[in-house]
């Protein structure tokens, strides 16, 4: 019997993911990516010397997937991964809090952390148990969970404003790139759940300690070649056609192949391009992600992240090693949901986030700027508000072994990088069961290279 050939479209954690999953399973695989480079939307840039991701992308402990793929490509000790959730949470003026975790059974081993969190009320405080219990009694399996909002749900709670911008939005801000009020009250329900509440130890917080670029692209790419997989880059697929046979032809350029299933992950408009999604891209939205980065003559903070209320800054993080840079500070300003924020000039939202990091940190107001740099994502993520869920397609398509994979498909996360991570595994396994004719897959990491 010959071995299987299995295509992937599309070069990001998904693609990836899926190729190293079928090429373990023993396929001979080959990843069409129509940039140069791998790694998707976890991209990086070089200006001046120095290396700047397009946006801070983070991972939690529950976050299995992610963490997984991270060990196939051979780069966990490129990541960092906290002992115990701690986030600081800062305020103009030098007000601090933070969020952090005990050994106590969740949701206890945040409380005593809550209980003295000042940027809210004694009141709001006290009212924050009743949501969080309630939350971790949802079934999550419920549609009509998604339905609703988290903020008409809150708001049975009695959740004030305060408690939803400077609580709520903490988590889910970042996470689901919608605020907390609109977001589906389904989605936000897996984030806490998976990430805060059914597991003492999941939301401890992790982030690479290299540019995303090499992280993802670098280690990722010289695991996919080690296992044998074909890298086709700086070549778009215009076309897929199913021919006699059950096999697959894939069009770039003035190059076809042959292959017995497809595993497509891109992005939800090429994917319809492609006919390999048969949703209306548009009714998932889209919502963007805005970073400043910011390079100081001198270290104006030792926090290595911390997020911020009554500010516009949302979470700012410590990029100075994985930019390279050797002397001074680079900080990371991360905004989510920055509809406000993406048709600003780079000179404007400078100078207002210079402006807040001073207001933030005192060694700031004596700090110069070396350099500067605004990095934008208008589609990074799809839209997650109620309604969404019906919208995201499962890893089966229409056409007889082409399969869907990202992570703006049916994984129960939000758009994250676990979520684009699972949906690859699933496609994969799904493709192999296709050319098998049986469902018997659970595409797993093999160490070493392909069998």
């Amino acid at each position: 019997m010959s071995t299987a050939r299995i295509g992937v479209v599309g070069g990001g954690l998904a693609g990836m993911a899926a190729a190293l999953c079928a090429s373990d399973a023993g396929a001979d695989v080959v990843i069409f990516e129509q940039r140069s480079v791998l790694g998707g939307l976890t991209s990086s840039i070089r200006r001046n010397g120095l290396s700047f991701d397009n946006g801070q992308h983070v991972f939690m402990r529950c976050c299995s997937a992610y963490r997984e793929f991270i060990e196939r490509i051979g780069a966990t000790s490129q990541v960092y991964l906290q002992r115990r959730l701690e986030v600081p949470v800062l305020a103009p003026g030098g007000r601090c809090a933070s969020i952090k975790r005990t050994a106590l059974p969740a949701p206890a081993h945040v409380a005593m952390s809550l209980a003295r969190y000042r940027h809210v009320s004694l009141r709001d405080r006290l009212r924050l148990v009743r949501p969080a219990l309630a939350l971790k009694k949802l079934d999550l399996s419920d549609p009509s969970l998604d339905k609703i909002s988290f903020g008409q749900w809150l708001a049975r709670y009695g959740q004030s404003e305060a408690a939803l911008a400077r609580v709520w939005n903490l988590i889910a801000l970042p996470t689901l790139n919608v605020p907390a009020g609109e977001a589906s009250l389904a989605l936000v329900a897996k984030v806490f759940r998976t990430g805060m509440l059914d597991r003492v130890d999941a939301g401890d917080m992790g982030w690479s300690k290299i540019p995303l670029g090499e992280l993802h692209g670098g280690f990722g790419g010289r695991a996919l070649s080690a296992a044998g997989v074909e890298l086709a880059l700086g070549g778009r697929v215009t076309s897929i056609e199913q021919v006699a046979g059950g096999t697959v032809v894939i069009g770039s350029g003035e190059r076809q192949e042959v292959v017995d299933a497809l595993v497509v992950a891109t992005p939800p408009k090429q994917a319809a391009k492609l006919g390999a999604f048969g949703g209306d891209p548009d009714r998932l939205g889209t919502s963007p992600i805005v970073n400043v980065h910011i390079v100081w003559d001198r270290r104006v903070t030792d926090l290595a992240l911390a997020a911020c209320v009554e500010s516009p800054i949302q979470f700012v993080f410590d990029h100075t090693a994985a930019a390279g840079l050797r002397s001074g500070q680079c900080l990371t300003i991360s905004l989510s949901a920055a509809d406000a924020y993406l048709h600003q000039g780079s000179s404007q939202l400078v100078a207002i986030f210079v402006e807040a990091v001073r207001e933030m940190f005192a060694p700031a107001a004596n700090a110069r700027v070396l350099d500067a740099l605004v990095t934008r994502e208008k589609a990074a993520t799809f839209r997650a508000v109620p309604g969404t869920g019906p919208l995201r397609p499962g890893a089966r398509t229409a056409i007889p072994g082409v399969f869907l994979a990202g992570a703006w498909c049916d994984t129960g996360w939000p758009a994250t990088m676990e979520g684009a991570v699972a949906s690859g595994r699933r496609a994969a396994s799904e493709a192999m069961d296709f050319i098998s004719g049986t469902a018997v897959h659970d595409c797993r990491y093999v160490e070493g290279v392909r069998r």
